[in-house]
């Protein structure tokens, strides 16, 4: 898991093992090579420890010493200012607002739906799943001229859809042959060094049908 060393604060994060939210929070860390010590929860486990330092008892949820952070995206805003190399974020307001705007979609939308797969409503998952999928395809256009999501360097943005386009097997969703560009777009986030290690074995167990 990350073991990672700059020379700065040992920062402790407490994650699950499979959520693409926690594994953003990882991918994050990875891509800035921060010194990290990673406790995992077990998504049934009732953790006093962290219950105490986050009153919804969730993950991810970072401490930096007196510090104590439990929301995603507040955590990777927060990683990218406290160790700003490399940075993840555009320099201009216009084009972080931007950057923001469209983390706050995938997390509300794709991650949304993600999580409706899990409903014992067979036709509420389904329905999800086209939803999900259809999408995915909607945005096959957006990489056909940028190597990332709408940059041309790498983002939070693209910390985000790489965990979520991993779990696409484990979602029961295949993308359409021709989804190109999407698809390379895949390829070259799950091949980066940091995604390799941000990975918890239960994720490596996931299918890699995108990388094929």
């Amino acid at each position: 898991m990350i073991n990672m060393h700059n020379g700065g604060p040992v920062l402790v994060l407490y994650s699950d093992t499979t959520s693409p939210t926690s594994h953003c929070v990882r991918l994050a860390l990875a891509e800035k090579d921060i010194d990290t010590d990673v406790k995992f929860i077990q998504p049934d486990e009732v953790s006093e420890e962290l219950s105490e330092l986050n009153p919804y008892g969730t993950t991810p949820t970072l401490m930096d010493r007196d510090l104590v952070l439990y929301d995603h995206q507040i955590i990777l805003e927060y990683l990218d200012e406290r160790f700003p190399h490399p940075p993840l974020m555009p320099v201009d307001p216009m084009n972080r607002a931007v950057n923001r705007q469209l983390r706050y979609r995938i997390t509300r939308d794709f991650y949304g739906m993600a999580e409706e797969l899990g409903s014992e409503n067979e036709i509420a998952a389904a329905s999800s799943r086209k939803t999900l999928r259809s999408s995915l395809v909607a945005i096959e256009p957006v990489f056909s001229n940028m190597s990332y999501f709408m940059s041309e360097e790498y983002t939070l943005v693209d910390c985000c859809m790489a965990p979520l386009l991993w779990r696409l097997e484990a979602y029961n969703i295949r993308l359409p042959a021709d989804c190109r560009s999407l698809r390379r777009y895949a390829r070259s986030l799950f091949e980066r060094d940091a995604f390799q290690s941000s990975m918890t074995e239960p994720e490596r167990e996931m299918c890699e049908r995108l990388t094929a």
